[in-house]
């Protein structure tokens, strides 16, 4: 079902910029209401909220300008406890379209402000991204790829940011590559195929939760990074299917074959290396074995502790 979202606009903001922002809410898929949502004289955003329809909305939007915020229903009714109940069921977004003063209540809350109302489309990816931020699959118009590939969340992650995590291990399974640039994963035909700022917001987020560790230097742009044997770890256990099963089947070839290296053990199990490599570096970190790792890849064990012969016979 499309994610609904209310615009509450001033009846003077709509033409200025109101019905065009619905009609483009709409075409990446996002039932936007208006016509119910226009506020007139005499109108209790209140009423209109919490009496008509809150439980249905996914977000409600509250455009902010130099006539709404002279409205009653602005000065009056955008309290501390209003932004509270709403947030409690649904998500409040203010679009601050006019320099005009924001209402204290809402000072606390991350709004959207847009200078140009004729150029926003960087202000316009960010309201679709924070909408799409719980919402999957609306049937209305076609979806923003990044929104199709959503499949399922990773750990703890939200949508974005378990996409960018589970894109990024991809391309680490797929190249060898321990190191991930992410212009080669996430541009397509020259272009971001996330908003540039979710893309750079989700990386700094997956950077400072031991996911990956950035490669930063001087410049600007996009910063190389790494895979950290916990990130790559977390999208294993959710996304690699028999994850568990090759655990299992690289122990056993340690414990009853007594194969003491990567090389030996990828041969054997027939296996991807970065998943042996990653499994036999989750095995040492849990003091299971010690290994010696020289260049060209090669890895050797050279200390198997009785804990993973006790692990593998569930003892």
């Amino acid at each position: 079902m499309s994610p609904k979202v209310f615009v509450s606009h001033a009846s003077e903001d709509k033409d200025r910029f109101v019905l065009q922002f619905a009609e483009r809410l709409r075409q990446k898929g996002i039932d936007a209401w208006l016509d119910k949502w226009e506020m007139l004289p005499g109108d209790s955003l209140v009423d209109k909220i919490f009496e008509e329809g809150i439980k249905e909305a996914k977000a409600v939007i509250v455009v902010l300008s130099k006539f709404s915020v002279e409205k009653p229903w602005v000065r009056e009714e955008l309290n501390a406890a209003f932004v509270k109940r709403i947030n409690n069921g649904s998500k409040l977004i203010p679009i601050v379209i006019d320099d005009c003063e924001v209402p204290e209540a809402l000072k606390s809350t991350l709004w959207e402000p847009i200078a140009d109302l004729s150029a926003y489309d960087k202000s316009f990816d960010r309201i679709v991204a924070s909408i799409y931020g719980a919402n999957d699959r609306p049937p209305i118009g076609p979806q923003p790829e990044y929104v199709q590939s959503f499949v399922q969340a990773i750990g703890n992650l939200n949508n974005i940011d378990s996409l960018v995590l589970r894109f990024s291990c991809e391309e680490v399974l797929k190249t060898g590559n321990a190191f991930v640039n992410p212009e080669r994963v996430f541009l397509k035909d020259d272009k971001p195929i996330l908003p540039e700022d979710e893309l750079k917001d989700s990386l700094e987020i997956l950077d400072g939760g031991g996911y990956i560790k950035l490669m930063r230097t001087l410049g600007g742009g996009f910063f190389p990074y790494q895979i950290t044997t916990y990130g790559f770890d977390v999208y294993a256990n959710a996304s690699i299917p028999d994850y568990q099963g090759k655990i299992a089947a690289v122990v056993s070839a340690i414990v009853n074959e007594k194969l003491m290296s990567n090389a030996k053990i990828q041969e054997r199990l027939k296996e991807n290396k970065i998943i042996v490599d990653h499994i036999l570096n989750v095995l040492e970190n849990k003091g299971h074995i010690k290994q010696s790792k020289m260049i060209g890849g090669l890895s050797e064990i050279f200390n198997v502790s009785p804990s993973l012969k006790r692990a593998l016979s569930g003892g």
